[in-house]
Order: structure tokens, then C-alpha cells, then sequence
């Protein structure tokens, strides 16, 4: 078994995508447009290395919540394998304003960053 995708809504799905392609190296699928439900338009975005697939969604119904912690899935974590390279994403984050917290060793061992995609969703950027 393995998980197939995640899927996150956001307001500005060209925003969205090019924030997984720009910071990410991801490939960013065409729009789909639903025929059945109108004004709901996903792309898949897929990171290097093959796998990890987000569905990115959006819809004339989604509204920005900035910071708010809400029930639902909290964050996606991509491990970019290696400190330096957490470190070098971090710092491109910090000087486009889409760092949340910088680059530190948890409790639980991990090394990592917290970045936001526009709109406000959390990525965790793991060593």
C-alpha cells in the first residue's frame, strides 16, 4: 500500500503551482476543469524523484484563512535530504517573505523549516 496524493486548496491555483515549480523543481500537470461541479479546477503537481503527487484545487467557494489552525491536515512535509539544502530553501524563503519559522533540530530529531505557499497551507522542509 502507499499513499496516492495529497490534496490542498488554495485561492490562486497559478500561484500555488508555481510556488511547488519555482521552489520545488516540481512538473505541474494541466488544469482540469470539472464538468460536474462548476467553478472547481485542480492540477497535479509531482516533485522530482517520481512519487509525492499533490493535487492542488480550487473553487469560486475557497476562502483565505491566514494563520489559522483549523481540524483537517496541518501540513506537507517534503524532505529535501540534506541540512544544506533546507538551509538554502529557507533563506530563499526568508527574502520572498514565505518563511514561517527558520531552520532548526526539533524534539523530535528532525531538522527542518516551515514555509508557506500563497495563501497560507504550510510545507515542512525536512534535512
Amino acid at each position: 500500500m502507499k499513499l496516492a496524493h495529497v490534496a490542498l486548496w488554495t485561492c490562486d491555483l497559478d500561484a500555488a503551482a508555481a510556488f511547488w515549480q519555482s521552489h520545488f523543481g516540481a512538473t505541474v500537470g494541466e488544469p482540469y476543469r470539472s464538468q460536474r461541479r462548476p467553478g472547481f479546477v485542480s492540477r497535479f503537481v509531482v516533485l522530482p524523484g517520481g512519487g509525492a503527487q499533490i493535487e492542488l484545487m480550487t473553487g469560486p467557494w475557497i476562502e483565505a484563512v491566514p494563520d489559522a489552525e483549523r481540524a483537517g491536515w496541518d501540513h506537507v512535509a517534503v524532505s529535501l535530504g540534506s541540512a544544506a539544502a533546507v538551509d538554502a530553501l529557507a533563506e530563499r524563503c526568508r527574502a520572498d517573505g514565505s518563511l514561517l519559522s527558520g531552520p532548526r533540530t526539533t524534539g523530535d530529531g528532525y531538522y527542518e523549516a516551515v514555509i508557506a505557499m500563497p495563501g497560507g497551507a504550510r510545507v515542512e522542509i525536512t534535512g
